[in-house]
């Protein structure tokens, strides 16, 4: 199974998570119902802006297989006990 999060910060959208086709057409919709492409005027998003984080990182690496998923939060976990 798949999950999907940010490659960056780890958040998880909601299904009610919602990205806007700036600076196309303005639409509002989840950008991983679509794969990225918005379903109103058909534009290819190859990057993807956290809501949490703000930051920008390749669509297509906000998907994660379940296992390795499990490892990747374990580490960022592991990483942010060493900096306190």
């Amino acid at each position: 199974m798949q999950q999907i999060y940010c490659p960056l910060c780890i958040w998880k959208p909601l299904p009610s998570s919602e990205w806007g086709c700036l600076p196309v057409c303005g639409h509002l919709w989840n950008t991983f119902d679509t794969g990225g492409v918005c379903p109103q005027c058909d534009e290819h998003f190859e990057q993807t802006q956290c809501l949490r984080c703000k930051q920008f990182s390749p669509h297509r690496q906000w998907y994660h297989d379940a296992d390795s998923s499990e490892k990747q939060v374990e580490t960022h976990a592991t990483e942010g006990k060493q900096g306190s």
